[in-house]
């Protein structure tokens, strides 16, 4: 006898509740370990004392001015590009879909690389302009490739737009590296870093900058799990459910595009962690996207703040930039998933 259906999405509903749990246990403890990771250390008795108002001037300045502000923004950016891999993954039905490698990061990038060349970071509000350069760079790269990948009678095809992106990415990337040859020596030691992903936005004022972004896609993204779900079926299936197609992916890719602009603005050059945040989100929770996609932030988000930790463990009491440690872990786990997707 098959089992009552409603007890199967009982068993899924707690499969997903106690993932997400354990992954919001797990930040936590990554967090209090970042904290103490540092030149000086906090010992967990000095954050405790120095979170309540007891701690010295300096205790405070470490802690509230630098470590916090870099942890937040951690999480933020790694839920932010988790969520817009998971959508893009959903939306082109690959498993390859990744922000990175579609090109969205490589047109945010070139906007920010532009702004910083041309323009400034040092008042409040450039830092609040900087997300929307990028958003506009992520925009014109995502209006693109959904150009290129548009055919009249078909519309845009999945895997049409996976291969456009790729080829888009690819001339933007050069573009990056065209303009980083105008730079004076200050700038491209920071385009350097950018490029390999750094989190770079280490004060609250990147925190207010970015926050918005993330407080109105990710919801959004909730709201359009079921959306997901059906485009999930087929593209003849969905239409035949009622989901107009091409206007919802266009939403949902623009949702994508925004959640990976604010954080390249902030975090720089970041790869796979929209590839692999989704992929270990699924593995967990399985396919249905209201749980696949909290999952995912909240995974994505564990992953950033853990490889910006260790890459401070590993070069201490200098650092590696987060993006090579992530690239140590996603490059595998990409030729992986390529070997996999072929057999």
């Amino acid at each position: 006898m098959s089992a009552h259906p409603f007890a199967t999405e009982s068993s899924r509903r707690r499969r997903a509740v106690l993932v997400m749990t354990a992954a919001l246990i797990l930040i936590a403890a990554v967090c209090v370990i970042s904290i103490n990771t540092g030149h000086i250390r906090l010992s967990p008795a000095v954050v405790a004392k120095t979170l309540f108002g007891l701690g010295t001037d300096r205790e405070e300045l470490i802690l509230f001015e630098f470590r916090l502000p870099r942890i937040v923004i951690s999480i933020l950016v790694g839920a932010a590009l988790a969520v817009s891999g998971c959508i893009l993954q959903g939306i082109t039905r690959n498993a390859l879909a990744d922000p990175g490698i579609l090109g969205i990061n490589a047109g945010a990038g070139l906007m920010v690389m532009l702004f910083v060349a041309y323009g400034s970071t040092s008042t409040l509000s450039t830092l609040f302009m900087l997300p929307v350069f990028a958003l506009l760079g992520a925009g014109g790269a995502a209006a693109l490739i959904f150009a290129l990948a548009y055919r009249r009678h078909d519309g845009v095809s999945p895997t049409g737009l996976v291969l456009t992106g790729i080829a888009v990415a690819l001339g933007l990337n050069a573009a990056i590296i065209v303009l980083t040859l105008r730079l004076s020596p200050e700038q491209y030691q920071f385009a350097a870093t950018w490029m390999a992903g750094t989190i770079w936005g280490t004060n609250w004022k990147f925190v207010l900058a970015m926050l918005p972004w993330v407080a109105v896609l990710l919801p959004y993204a909730l709201l359009k799990a079921r959306t997901l779900n059906v485009m999930n079926l087929g593209e003849q299936t969905s239409a035949g459910l009622g989901v107009p197609v091409q206007r919802e992916r266009f939403k949902l890719l623009a949702v994508a595009v925004g959640l990976a602009g604010s954080s390249v603005a902030v975090a720089g050059g970041i790869a796979f962690v929209g590839l692999i945040g989704p992929h270990l989100a699924r593995r967990l929770v399985g396919p249905q996207h209201h749980y696949l996609l909290p999952a995912s932030a909240l995974l994505g988000g564990l992953l950033l703040v853990t490889a910006d930790t260790v890459s401070r463990l590993l070069a201490h009491p200098t650092e590696i930039p987060t993006g090579i440690v992530v690239a140590v872990i996603g490059a595998p786990y990409f030729i992986y998933l390529l070997i996999k997707t072929r057999d």
